[in-house]
């Protein structure tokens, strides 16, 4: 497996997995409207000016997983840490997340996800990240805020 910074002509493709993998989250969250499946091609372009964005492609040169993150006031925010429903599991989050933290060294880390993502809460937790918020998004559903803080 290999990781590499994402082009720009990476985007559609980032996108359309962006659709597939979060079907579970919306499905978490009873809501098919969640906003990584209504975020458009121009937002991503947009997301992907001011941040970084990593890629996995299997051998066959598809995009199967895929980070992004921006610095903002010294920490680095991550966000939508994807990876293809049949390749989860194997540790290719894991690998995104140190690889991001590598290449965009901070002294603190950000990212967040719903209370429902029981599993993305312990892949977090088991590489060192601590809740430090919650906030209420309505009808059930509350955003967790993990963080990381280098020594």
């Amino acid at each position: 497996m290999i990781i590499e910074k994402a082009l720009r002509t990476d985007l559609p493709k980032i996108l359309a997995l962006q659709y597939i993998a979060y079907q579970s989250e919306a499905r978490l969250c009873n809501n098919p409207l969640i906003p990584p499946l209504t975020q458009t091609l121009e937002e991503v372009v947009i997301e992907f000016y001011s941040g970084i964005f990593l890629k996995v492609e299997n051998a066959c040169g598809d995009i199967v997983a895929s980070v992004r993150a921006c610095s903002e006031n010294g920490s680095l925010h991550i966000g939508k840490l994807i990876v293809h429903p049949d390749l989860q599991g194997q540790g290719i989050g894991t690998r995104l997340l140190r690889e991001i933290e590598h290449l965009c060294p901070q002294r603190r880390y950000v990212l967040f996800t719903s209370n429902k993502s029981a599993r993305n809460i312990r892949l977090y937790q088991r590489i060192g990240y601590t809740a430090f918020r919650e906030q209420d998004m309505g009808d059930g559903l509350k955003f967790i805020f993990l963080e990381k803080i280098r020594a």
